[in-house]
């Protein structure tokens, strides 16, 4: 038998086109409503994002000869700005910071990513001149009041530019610093041919020429041994002291006497004895925090911080400790940027 439709094709398709109507009606609805949810979570995004803005939104630059996380609120004019060598989570961390505070910061890595050295060995200090100069002719920063700031191996580098730029760099911050530059050897995973770690018109800056640290038997080792070696060789720490009496500006040292990475406790002394010895005429602080360790330049406000770290020598991983602990670490890092602050405001 044939049905009704079959008698009347016309009705078949009247009944068929009702259908596909009904069907693209619902599509409809269901494409209009996820439209209308995309469009409600754009607006909340934008709401919160007004909210929570805080007028600082970092700046990528990957020109001017140097690449950098530029940081600085809108309405900012000839403030205080801090290179946070080294760059960064915890370049940017801080640049923000300052930026928070009415002031200028520029995050600035020099290895490790497209364009820039693969290893911290020979590094041309006239990369951190071309950053020096471009900040000195922003309108939000004052070209008299421009700080390097580091830590560990970075705070090495920072105090080496200020020493070298001393027409245009007015103070430094170093957290566990170094009173020597080091020969590239003592980074296990840089290559084995000794050299400078830094360099400046194509002359080394003098070093402390050491052997790569070796490994043991066990999974642990102990690196402070390995720094006090090389603080043994007078002769080349002479010649390798960085000429810190030069800088022309005050100077901040934050260490812990339990650092167990590198004695840079006893370097920030070191720094002292120098600078007694020559007169320095600005500022100088030589901050020592009891049990506290190596990472005291790390986020203030996180209570938690890792007590050991990991280095491979040799095809081989190996445990070494930070030094201090949680308490000693968390009470060092908020008094520190409390009187960081503080030296900055007084530039």
């Amino acid at each position: 038998m044939r049905d009704g439709n079959e008698k009347f094709p016309c009705l078949r398709t009247t009944h068929t086109l009702t259908i596909s109507l009904n069907q693209q009606v619902k599509n409809n609805r269901k494409y209009i409503f996820f439209i209308g949810i995309m469009a409600l979570f754009f607006v909340g995004y934008l709401i919160a994002d007004n909210i929570l803005f805080n007028g600082i939104r970092p700046q990528s630059i990957s020109e001017n000869g140097f690449q950098a996380n530029y940081f600085v609120k809108e309405d900012t004019k000839s403030k205080a700005t801090v290179i946070l060598i080294g760059g960064g989570q915890w370049g940017d961390y801080w640049a923000e910071q300052f930026a928070k505070k009415e002031m200028v910061g520029l995050s600035i890595p020099y290895t490790g990513k497209e364009g820039l050295p693969r290893l911290p060995e020979e590094i041309e200090l006239e990369y951190f001149e071309s950053a020096i100069n471009w900040l000195r002719n922003q309108p939000e920063v004052d070209p008299n009041k421009i700080v390097v700031m580091g830590a560990s191996r970075n705070a090495e580098l920072a105090l080496v530019i200020a020493s070298t730029f001393t027409e245009s760099i007015s103070g430094v911050v170093a957290y566990a610093p170094s009173a020597v530059s080091w020969s590239n050897t003592v980074l296990p995973y840089n290559s084995n041919e000794l050299k400078s770690s830094w360099k400046y018109k194509g002359v080394d800056i003098p070093y402390v020429p050491m052997n790569k640290i070796i490994g043991n038997e066990s999974n642990k080792i102990e690196m402070l041994e390995y720094w006090k070696r090389g603080l043994a060789k007078s002769d080349f720490v002479i010649q390798a002291a960085i000429k810190v009496e030069k800088i022309n500006g005050p100077i901040l040292l934050f260490s812990g006497n339990d650092d167990k990475v590198w004695p840079s406790s006893l370097m920030a002394d070191m720094i002292e004895k120098k600078l007694d010895d020559n007169n320095f005429k600005h500022s100088f602080q030589n901050i020592k925090y009891d049990n506290a360790g190596h990472l005291i330049s790390n986020n203030p406000d996180d209570n938690s911080s890792s007590r050991n770290g990991r280095i491979h020598i040799d095809g081989k991983d190996y445990e070494y400790e930070f030094g201090g602990n949680d308490d000693g670490d968390f009470k060092a890092k908020q008094d520190a940027k409390m009187k960081l602050i503080e030296f900055l405001k007084e530039l």
